[in-house]
């Protein structure tokens, strides 16, 4: 025995709903990507400290994507609208645990394109594809208390809320409690 652990890397993922599809991003979605990132409402949830400053967005498409791919530990996606081919909206995997086959999906949607369902169409999509296509048993969202919006995904993709972790995340006012909502493989039956 070496001591040695080989690093899982995270599968390439494409799947289509009827209203979008989410695939990986690539260097040409930058300016989608940064124009959501940039969005005052998105800014106020990530999970990422006001000093942490703004997301690069060719970065976040190109070499972080591929160090969370390589790694194991994610990836990123674009999530696009069909009726006209525009990227609306970002999702990222992160938290990976393979020996648990755990991951946890984030999300953010453009201004135009909330409220219309796409943010749940997408999550519940890239759920289902981790799990039965790539043998994931749990996915989880993290949502800060007091995003009603984020909570609706959740509830629309078909999420069980589990609890209140207490102190255990950051957005960009400071610390903050998490909702922990989980999509496990028993849900598809």
């Amino acid at each position: 025995m070496s001591g040695h652990v080989a690093v899982r890397r995270f599968p390439t993922l494409t799947v289509s709903t009827p209203r979008a599809e989410v695939r990986p991003l690539a260097p040409a979605d930058a300016k989608a990507v940064g124009e959501i990132f940039a969005d005052k409402l998105t800014q106020r949830w990530l999970p990422l400290p006001e000093e942490s400053g703004r997301i690069d967005a060719f970065a976040w498409c190109t070499e972080m994507a591929q160090e969370r791919r390589d790694s194991g530990a994610g990836d990123h996606y674009g999530v696009l609208r069909r009726e006209d081919e525009r990227l609306v909206g970002c999702l990222w995997t992160k938290r990976t645990d393979w020996g648990s086959r755990v991951t946890e999906i984030c999300y953010a949607i453009a201004p135009e394109a909330r409220g219309f369902g796409l943010a749940a169409e997408a999550v519940d999509a890239v759920a289902i594809a981790l799990i039965l296509e790539h043998g994931f048993q749990r996915v989880e969202l993290r949502v800060a208390p007091g995003n009603t919006a984020s909570r609706r995904v959740a509830e629309k993709a078909g999420f069980t809320y589990e609890g209140l972790l207490r102190n255990a995340g950051y957005v960009d006012g400071g610390r903050v409690d998490l909702e922990v909502w989980s999509f496990v493989a028993a849900d598809l039956h």
